[in-house]
């Protein structure tokens, strides 16, 4: 999704508060930034990382075109000299990201980003509206085909997205996230993201009759063949018409169907006649395919009701994450470099959930070593080193009396190098590692923090030191 330079996308605040910095000699001010998020979408225990190719994209092509500059130049807000410094504009700094595919839980960073102050305010924007975006639909996605279960998900959603580069991407995290493809020819054709698709109603009403409109398309595809069968009436003519259709053309050939799809109605009930239509025309190995703005509650109660459905199709609520479609990751500053010395800063808020971690910092998971599921986050200190061999003590950030004694578990650091000092140092995996990637991190959450409503809350919490220091902030801001 090159067609744009999206240098200039960016909050117009992003430029004035860099000319500032220009203008007040603090250009060269070594800032440290997290990126986090507050809340998880629909009220769920977990969210899924996504988006890390795209600012690993940005970052290296960060620049200011000719146009660029003569845009900024018309605006009359800035000197000369500051355009002239946009010119050789570039990132020289460092960034810090979990991977793609992690699991991630409110107040983790899940990117640090270490440069100049010019460099690290500039890129907020831009950050933030990829992982929020990619991240959204990602964790709408794994909601939705882990209540599928064994029945694959796909992607349909094209036409319902905010967009193109929406659409696009979204079906990117979609299938990161377990959709086994989707609708968006694009998406195949840019991050191998598998197309797949039926026809539409429109193909039967361009015929004569519904029959031939399904006797040409198993003419065409044979080795492909799936059929729209509620353009009409799914039980008397859809189901029926299928059927002459695979017997005259498939059989006589030796193929098989690949099934039928249902877009419409009580796809429960239809699902159920017409599997058993299927069966007794000797077409048990027929797959029926569901779709029609569903979401994982619909399809939980499909499956309730004992729906025979093989496929789901889900469109406009996953791209759009209709039920909750805002991903509220943010990008905070957490200290400066003053005479070569690390110097926490911290955002007070009279809402407690807005107050800032201040620190440069890891981020660790902890696991247990029998179950290998994860137990908690650990934001340490950037200069601390946790010590998986002993046991350690975590205990609640906002009510410290709570405490519980990890005795047996294993330590991995999430935040990982991608740039330093401006140059790419990280190999960006396959879409398909991603995806492997992020079904095996799923596996290491307990169940019910996977719950869909209700869940357990993970733990996110500070070391001893992190939690002094925020709490020595807190009380000078008093």
């Amino acid at each position: 999704m090159n067609k744009y330079n999206y240098t200039m996308m960016c909050d117009f605040y992003e430029l004035t508060m860099i000319n500032g910095y220009f203008e007040t000699k603090m250009a060269d001010t070594i800032c440290y930034f997290d990126v986090f998020y507050r809340t998880i979408p629909d009220n769920g225990g977990y969210a899924i990382f996504c988006g890390l190719e795209q600012v690993i994209d940005y970052i290296k092509n960060l620049r200011f075109t000719d146009e660029d500059i003569k845009y900024l130049e018309s605006r009359k807000v800035f000197k000369r000299a500051f355009l002239e410094f946009l010119k050789n504009y570039k990132f020289t700094g460092d960034i810090y990201s979990v991977r793609e595919g992690t699991p991630i839980f409110p107040n983790a960073p899940v990117m640090s980003i270490k440069a100049r102050a010019i460099e690290a305010q500039f890129i907020e924007t831009y950050v933030l509206s990829v992982i929020n975006h990619q991240s959204l639909i990602a964790t709408k996605t794994s909601r939705i085909v882990r209540t599928a279960g064994k029945i694959s998900v796909s992607e349909f959603g094209a036409r319902r997205a905010h967009g193109a580069d929406a659409a696009v991407l979204g079906a990117r995290a979609a299938y990161i996230a377990g959709a086994i493809g989707s609708s968006n020819t694009l998406a195949d054709r840019l991050y191998n993201v598998p197309a797949v698709g039926t026809m539409a109603h429109s193909w039967v009403q361009m015929f004569p009759t519904e029959l031939e409109s399904f006797i040409k398309y198993c003419e065409i595809y044979p080795d492909s063949a799936l059929v729209l069968v509620d353009t009409y009436n799914v039980l008397k003519s859809g189901v029926p018409n299928a059927i002459k259709a695979f017997n005259q053309v498939l059989v006589p050939q030796g193929k098989r169907p690949l099934g039928i799809r249902l877009d419409s109605g009580d796809i429960a009930y239809q699902s159920k006649i017409a599997r058993k239509m299927l069966d007794d025309a000797g077409f048990s190995d027929c797959r029926i395919f569901a779709s029609n703005s569903l979401d994982e509650y619909l399809i939980r109660d499909l499956l309730f009701q004992g729906a025979k459905v093989d496929s789901f199709g889900v469109g406009e609520r996953l791209i759009t994450s209709k039920s909750s479609p805002v991903f509220d990751g943010v990008y905070k500053l957490v200290a400066t470099e003053e005479n070569g010395k690390i110097v926490p800063k911290i955002k007070v808020s009279e809402n407690v959930g807005k107050i800032t971690n201040p620190h440069y910092k890891k981020v660790y998971r902890l696991y247990d070593r029998h179950t290998n599921k994860a137990e908690a986050d650990l934001l340490t200190v950037y200069d601390e080193v946790v010590n998986d061999e002993e046991p350690y003590e975590l205990f609640d950030p906002n009510a410290t009396w709570k405490r519980k004694i990890l005795a047996n578990f294993r330590k991995e650091e999430l935040l990982i190098q991608i740039f330093k000092n401006g140059k790419q140092v990280y190999t960006s995996p396959t879409i398909a590692d991603i995806r492997k990637y992020c079904k095996e991190q799923m596996e290491t959450l307990w169940d019910e923090v996977k719950r869909l409503e209700y869940p357990h809350k993970y733990y996110v919490d500070l070391s001893q030191k992190l939690w002094d220091i925020k709490n020595d902030l807190l009380n000078k801001e008093k």
